[in-house]
């Protein structure tokens, strides 16, 4: 037998990452019903084997077994939702490292057809699965903002947000996902998120051409439309879906009884931010008034802007899944070749 049925049948899980981490590249976006079926198979197998280690007849292998488990429910449960709690995590990156605490908690063990070869190679000290994961995609992280700043260097791209993005059109951004890395003032890794910015062209009926065709008018508060439209989620695009910018109503009409003395003619709220904050009925991803106002300056001004594209983390999470299955734990090889395990 290649291995025991629950951890044959953990390997189901290997095509639904890779799956979602195309769908987080192309889309951003992963459906909650991804990981329902996962979490019940989960759940259905930790008790497969719970039961068949309580049923064993070592107690110290008991013990080491529900220990292990403790820690990878105890530790990276927590420590995910502590993540997407501060913003460090997307939702679909905590449910899917919440997924991996309850479906790998311990080495799975796959024989190969060769004498004494089982995957993964390389185990961790600890033994716990889920940890070995989560440090595989910390390490295959890593390598982003490295391949992002030889490709920069390569081009003769040289700022300070070279290691962490690249330069598009500035007419072109909402064909992209990440946020700005540029202010009025410079240089800002806090910049304006593009899906916020989808969001607000979606919200008040424009297209990023418009704005920049004629920003001093689109400035005004009085430019905004009585009766804006929903503004989305700011998607760039769904299953088969076309960019958002592309595909913005027309402006509403305004209210032919509105009293347009109502609506000031000085820009006390240029660009209409605090209004779209506002009226849309849940956060822009954190997006501020100033934070919107200072991206929309940018992207008028400029023929050329630095984006950080964001790395989806499913996608390092998708390699740190199959590292781990075959090679098994990198950064205990790693320490323990410089002597610190």
């Amino acid at each position: 037998m290649l291995g025991s049925i629950p951890d044959l049948l953990r390997l189901v899980a290997v095509p639904v990452f890779g799956w979602a981490a195309y769908r987080d590249v192309k889309t951003r976006r992963v459906p909650n019903r991804t990981w329902t079926p996962l979490a019940v198979l989960a759940v259905v197998l930790l008790l497969w084997d719970a039961y068949t280690v309580w049923a064993g007849p070592t107690a110290v292998g008991q013990r080491l077994f529900f220990i292990r488990v403790a820690i990878s429910l105890g530790f990276v449960v927590p420590l995910s939702y502590g993540f997407w709690l501060i913003g460090g995590f997307g939702g679909a990156d905590a449910k899917a490292f919440m997924l991996v605490a309850v479906l790998f908690p311990v080495y799975p063990v796959y024989y190969l057809p060769m004498p004494s070869v089982a995957l993964p190679l390389q185990q961790s000290a600890i033994g716990v699965f889920s940890l070995t994961i989560l440090s595989n995609t910390v390490l295959a992280g890593i390598v982003y903002p490295l391949a992002v700043a030889a490709g920069n260097l390569a081009r003769g791209r040289f700022s300070l947000a070279m290691f962490i993005g690249r330069p598009v059109a500035a007419a072109n951004v909402t064909e992209e996902y990440g946020r700005l890395l540029e202010s009025p003032d410079g240089f800002d890794r806090g910049g304006l998120d593009l899906d916020a910015l989808r969001m607000y062209l979606q919200w008040r009926g424009c297209s990023l051409a418009d704005i920049r065709a004629d920003p001093e008018q689109h400035r005004l508060p009085t430019s905004i439309p009585a009766v804006p439209n929903d503004p989305g989620d700011g998607s760039l695009a769904t299953d088969g879906g076309d960019p958002v910018a592309d595909d913005v109503d027309e402006p509403a009409n305004r209210d032919a009884g509105a009293d347009e003395t109502d609506r000031p003619d000085h820009i006390d709220d240029p660009w209409g931010a605090e209004q779209f904050l506002d009226d849309i009925d849940h956060s822009a991803y954190g997006t501020s008034p100033a934070q919107l106002r200072d991206g929309l300056d940018v992207l008028a001004e400029q023929d050329e802007v630095w984006i950080s594209p964001g790395i989806p983390f499913l996608v390092p999470m998708f390699a740190g899944l199959v590292v781990s299955l075959t090679y098994g734990d990198v950064l205990f090889s790693l320490l323990q070749a410089v002597g610190l395990a």
